[in-house]
């Protein structure tokens, strides 16, 4: 690789980590290691050819254009946490991945049901996430740890915030939120 192609994937990296809080290739490979899948699977349960999938991971491309796709790793992501926490199994992971594989995603900017109450309002999980993402692209998961844990001797309900928020999974970032509404 010449020193043009380094450089435009390490801006590719770099885009990819404002956009989506760290690196295509490592979110991608910690998906692969939690939920036991090989890059064809990923690829297929994404909505996304081997290829696109090769070329995010590496950085060649640096954009996931379909937002469906982005929803469909997110699903993942939680779907990850869950098996990590033991809230569901392998077994009922694959289903799971068989279902996020066909769902057909909306606009990110449309008010689904989703991602709004009846009322219009966002719901919890959409709140929590945009916190996460807003956090996730300012800093890595690691440089937030270490800030909370500079915070935490005389801010511990800061560090605790950017803790569970800047590092942790969704479903502990909504059960945090719901307990600090009232």
């Amino acid at each position: 690789m010449d020193a043009v192609q380094q450089e435009a994937t390490a801006r590719a990296r770099e885009l990819q980590r404002s956009w989506y809080g760290e690196p295509l290739g490592a979110l991608f490979r910690r998906l692969i290691d939690d939920l036991g899948l090989n890059q064809a699977r990923l690829a297929a349960v994404l909505g996304l050819s081997a290829p696109m999938l090769s070329q995010l991971m590496s950085g060649q491309r640096a954009k996931i254009g379909n937002p469906a796709v982005v929803q469909r790793v997110q699903a993942l992501q939680d779907l990850a946490g869950q098996v990590a926490d033991g809230s569901v199994s392998a077994g009922e992971a694959t289903d799971r991945m068989d279902e996020i594989k066909n769902t057909q995603g909306g606009s990110v900017l449309s008010n689904s049901t989703q991602s709004t109450t009846s009322s219009g309002a966002p719901t919890v999980k959409r709140v929590v996430r945009e916190i996460q993402s807003l956090l996730r692209s300012v800093s890595a998961a690691g440089d937030i740890i270490d800030a909370a844990n500079a915070l935490a001797p005389s801010h511990p309900e800061l560090a605790e915030f950017l803790r569970v928020y800047g590092a942790g999974r969704t479903a502990e970032a909504v059960s945090h939120y719901e307990a600090h509404q009232n």
